[in-house]
């Protein structure tokens, strides 16, 4: 167990990239939280940020990660090319959840995975492939639809996080939580967009997360 507070950035080899991060642990931490951003977005997403400062508080280490090198995201401005590949996004997501357990310092914490808008799809995917590694997923205005086949394959408990507001995408996580077979629940903030901008409402979001984490991994 983390006996002090540690906070570093963090280079997590995956294939043959290395992946920018930051990882923080708080002293005592029950667990650690891997961060999947959406398209567009990078570790330094504000909203994100305030998530995870919140899982913070409530006792739970968190790794920020960007998906994409520098030269792929660069790339992906301009062709879309990468952020819809769940395959990628989710092979290095796993890498991610090993890196972790090679650590002295998290070898011994159960994970969760966090994902938001298309990192929901890569987290439910990677996922499915550790299943002994991963102990709970939350999806924040998520795209868990794009997980595709590996939806069923999830054993994690999972957290779908959507906005009231957000029509489109709460009809895409109402049809993807039909394909789980996993213990899930969708969590409706009432009046919310996709981003969660309105007062209260990103409060919302990292209690339900933090909640949902404490119940399915709070032993650490």
């Amino acid at each position: 167990m983390v006996s002090h507070t540690v906070s570093q950035t963090a280079k997590v080899p995956s294939g043959g990239v290395r992946l920018d991060g930051d990882l923080t642990l708080p002293a005592g931490a029950r667990g650690v939280v891997l961060f999947a951003h959406g398209s567009g977005s990078s570790r330094f997403s504000p909203r994100n940020r305030a998530v995870a400062a919140g899982l913070h508080r409530a006792g739970f280490g968190t790794l920020l990660l960007d998906l994409l090198t520098e030269d792929e995201e660069r790339e992906d401005i301009d062709t879309g090319r990468h952020r819809f590949d769940i395959a990628l996004l989710a092979r290095r997501l796993s890498d991610a959840v090993d890196w972790l357990e090679r650590r002295p310092d998290t070898t011994d914490l159960p994970v969760g995975l966090f994902g938001a808008s298309t990192g929901a799809g890569a987290a439910l995917a990677a996922a499915a492939g550790r299943p002994k590694r991963v102990s709970a997923v939350v999806s924040r205005g998520g795209r868990p639809d794009l997980a595709g086949d590996a939806l069923p394959q999830v054993t994690a408990p999972v957290l779908l996080i959507v906005g009231g507001s957000d029509t489109t995408v709460l009809e895409l996580n109402r049809e993807a939580a039909e394909e789980l077979s996993a213990p899930h629940r969708l969590h409706v903030v009432p009046g919310a967009t996709h981003l969660f901008p309105e007062p209260g409402a990103l409060e919302q979001v990292t209690e339900a997360a933090a909640d949902w984490f404490r119940d399915h991994m709070g032993g650490g």
